[in-house]
Formats: C-alpha cells, sequence, structure tokens
C-alpha cells in the first residue's frame, strides 16, 4: 500500500476536544489505531493520541470501494489522519463520534504487536521497557509523565517565585563530587574524567555568586544496587541557598512539596483518579524525628540497630507505617554522611542533616554545610580522602565563601509515591540500571 503524505493536513483538535456540544463542527485530527472493527457497511475506528480517545465512523458508502479496501488494512497501532464532522452519538462511549469525509494512511504497524497496547493482556515489565515507546501509549502510561510535567513545571515555579536562580553544571567531572567509589568513568581526550553525581561541590560555590541556586537534572551513579528504586541515571532537584542553615531549606522543602502537589491534584485530577485514587495530600508540618528517635522506634517493633548504622528499608517501612506522608529524620551520625557536612555545635558526632521519607522510601537529603576550608580539610582527611583532589574547589573556600545550607531530592522517587507506583522504571521514560543500556 502506498502511504499518504501529511500534506496541507494540520490537526484542529485532540480527542478530549472533541465534545457533543461541538455537534457539526469540521475537525482534523491525527492519531493511532487503538482497535478497528468490521460491521456490516460500517467500519468503526476507535483513535487514540496522547490525550485519549474518540470513535471514527466510517460508512462504507462514503468512500470508493478501494479506499475502503486499503481501511480494512489497517492495524493496531498504525498512524492515521481523519477530516470529518462531529456527530452527537448514544452509541459510543464518550457520547460523541466522528464521521469521516477524508483518511489519510500516514504509516501502517506491523502485526502481531510485540506487546498488547490495549492492556487487556499484562505484560511483565521487562518485556514492555523493551518496547517502551509503544508501551508509552499507553494511557496509564501517558497519565504518569502527564503528572511528571506538572510535578516539574511546578517545582521550577515554585523555586523561581521564591528568588532561587536556575545553573547547569557540568556533568563531565575531573574529581568525585562527594568521594565516593561508585563512579562511571569516562574517556576524556585520553585524560580519566567520571560523570558526575551530583551538583554539590558546584551549587556550594554557586552560593558564593548567585546566594540561592537550583538545578533539575539528570546524574549518575555506578552502584551495584538492583532495586526496585534505584537508578544509575536519575532525575535530581537541587537546591543550595546561602546564608541559611538546616531548618531554613528543610522548610523550603515542605512547601515546595505541598505547593507541587497542590498543581498535580489541580492539573492532574482524571490522571490521579486513575493511578492513585486513594491519594490524600500531606498535611502540615511534616514529622520531625531525630535519628536516636527512629532507632528507639524501631527497636520496639524488635528491629535492633545499632547507633551509628544507617536505617535500612525495613526500617523505613516501619516506620512509614506509623507515620501518614512525607516525615524528616535529623541529626544522623556524622559518621554516615558526606564530608561537605556541618558537624553539630551540640554533639560534634552528629550531623547538622536530615533526610526526608515518605512511606518507606527516602525522597531527599540535606542539611547545612561547611563553609570554613580547615573544617573541610579535616574532614576530608578523616574519611581518607585526598584533599588535594578537590583543591579547585577548596581554594574558593579561599575568598569568602558564605555559611550556606541545602537538599537534593530524587525527582522520580517522589513521583512514585505521587502515583503509587512499585518500581521507578515505571517512573523513568528509558530507565538505565545495571542490566539495562536500551533503548
Amino acid at each position: 500500500m502506498k502511504l499518504d503524505e501529511l500534506g496541507d493536513w494540520r490537526r484542529t483538535h485532540f480527542s478530549n476536544q472533541i465534545t457533543a456540544d461541538k455537534d457539526g463542527e469540521s475537525v482534523t485530527i491525527f492519531g493511532w489505531v487503538d482497535d478497528i472493527r468490521d460491521l456490516g457497511g460500517l467500519i468503526f475506528i476507535i483513535l487514540k493520541d496522547r490525550e485519549g480517545k474518540i470513535q471514527i465512523t466510517v460508512n462504507k458508502r462514503d468512500f470508493h470501494k478501494d479506499r475502503i479496501s486499503e481501511i480494512r488494512k489497517l492495524t493496531r497501532e498504525s498512524v492515521i489522519g481523519v477530516k470529518g464532522i462531529i456527530k452527537r452519538s448514544g452509541i459510543a462511549k464518550s457520547g460523541v463520534e466522528v464521521i469521516p469525509t477524508d483518511i489519510k494512511i500516514l504509516n501502517i504497524a506491523k502485526t502481531p504487536l510485540p506487546i498488547d497496547t490495549s492492556g487487556k493482556v499484562p505484560t511483565n515489565l521487562e518485556k514492555r521497557l523493551d518496547m517502551r515507546v509503544l508501551d508509552l501509549r499507553m494511557k496509564e502510561r501517558i497519565c504518569i509523565f502527564k503528572i511528571k510535567n506538572t510535578l516539574i513545571n511546578a517545582i521550577r515555579e515554585y523555586l523561581q517565585n521564591h528568588g532561587f536562580m536556575e545553573v547547569f553544571t557540568p556533568k563531565i567531572l575531573a574529581t568525585a563530587t562527594e568521594g565516593g567509589a561508585a563512579l562511571f568513568s569516562v574517556n576524556y581526550f585520553g585524560r580519566i574524567a567520571f560523570l558526575a553525581q551530583s551538583p554539590q561541590l558546584y551549587k556550594e560555590a554557586l552560593t558564593s555568586s548567585f546566594e540561592k541556586v537550583y538545578e533539575i537534572a539528570q546524574f549518575y551513579r555506578a552502584e551495584e544496587f538492583d532495586t526496585s528504586y534505584h537508578l544509575n541515571e536519575f532525575i535530581s532537584v537541587d537546591i543550595e541557598m546561602a546564608f541559611a542553615e538546616r531548618e531554613d531549606v528543610m522548610n523550603i522543602l515542605e512547601q515546595l512539596i505541598i505547593y507541587a502537589l497542590e498543581k498535580v491534584v489541580i492539573n492532574n485530577e482524571n490522571e490521579l483518579k486513575l493511578l492513585n485514587p486513594k491519594f490524600k495530600m500531606p498535611t502540615t508540618p511534616f514529622k520531625v524525628l531525630t535519628y536516636k528517635e527512629a532507632i528507639e522506634i524501631l527497636k520496639s517493633k524488635g528491629l535492633n540497630i545499632r547507633v551509628g548504622e544507617d536505617i535500612p528499608v525495613s526500617g523505613n517501612k516501619l516506620i512509614g507505617n506509623e507515620i501518614n506522608g512525607p516525615y524528616f529524620i535529623i541529626d544522623w551520625p556524622l559518621s554516615l554522611k558526606p564530608f561537605y557536612i556541618k558537624p553539630k555545635r551540640e554533639d560534634p558526632e552528629l550531623s547538622e542533616s536530615f533526610d526526608l521519607n515518605w512511606s518507606w522510601l527516602e525522597i531527599a537529603s540535606g542539611g547545612t554545610r561547611i563553609h570554613v576550608k580547615e573544617q573541610l580539610i579535616e574532614r576530608l582527611n578523616k574519611l581518607g580522602l585526598n584533599p588535594e583532589k578537590f583543591e579547585p574547589f577548596l581554594t574558593y573556600y579561599d575568598y569568602g565563601m558564605p555559611p550556606h545550607a541545602g537538599w537534593g531530592m530524587g525527582l522520580q522517587r517522589l513521583l512514585m509515591m505521587i502515583v503509587n507506583a512499585n518500581d521507578i522504571r515505571e517512573v523513568t521514560l528509558f530507565p538505565r540500571d545495571k542490566r539495562r543500556l536500551i533503548p
């Protein structure tokens, strides 16, 4: 079959804009064939686009028999354009249909499809990710990424409205951002370089120029973890704020999350009902536990965590079962935190740090930073890190580094809680984990 060209055809409506009150109006729509049924003198095509589905009712008497023969060859996921008239209908599910005056066949999909895009036949996540572009045409998947789009826009809007400047830091580095071993190395013109794990050192340095900065970007960790909540390429939302301490940036984080969730509830009501009908807005202020209080709660539930040990996911689940919504854990042992986190004045064994958890999952972490060079060098040495490798950044501390604080938040982890996803790969367009490098 010779495929049609787009020519001068241009879309006038998405499917959700075709409503019964527009009865008799002319439209031009494009999309993919979700289903096709040939019944006597009529062919029913269910056309889907980004916004939903609409019924196209083809009366065979209105088209030449050769064109009807071509329409009959349409397969699910084939791409078509339709010019026609909107008609109120008592039979179509949406109460409206389009009676076509012309149909353009733009691409024919191979058959059988490698996955069932109707959702009637369950497909495991690995197979769906192999065929991700097809998978993303399903309504549930589109809803996830509509919410993600709202979320990113709301986060950016909140931060801009509160005086933060958006920055973009390098993703190819000469040294480890946080001194860890989980680094992807790259050949940088014969030199060894690394993919950035976070914008940490850059955003701290930028507080000495711009005072309040944020970045929404992808970062990379060569971690061996193979869990439902780890990725090796992930989107992080980071802020850093001059003349601020831990409580200041905790307050920003709490307000930002509420602001963003309110935007989602308003703008994505239908998507939220489909994906997570039991979703409830968190109440503020978020509950705050100290690390030691969290340990005591876990001991009372039979999970013995020694002071100085990290809290495992099983522990977060136990605490999350007791607390509705997000909650902070503060005053972590300094030994569990990166070199740039400031020790507590009252107890230097503890840190001016926090984690934000929602249910069983850590969403964000941050705290007050060390802004005095000598203290940073002392911490690096104590952790067995060579200060010389951090010298380009340490130099900035010689020329007026202000007190500052900040945090980093995993965007996909926050999204998981909103849409009630069980796997972080569900909320990532093309995930990169330990085993997956394509598509």
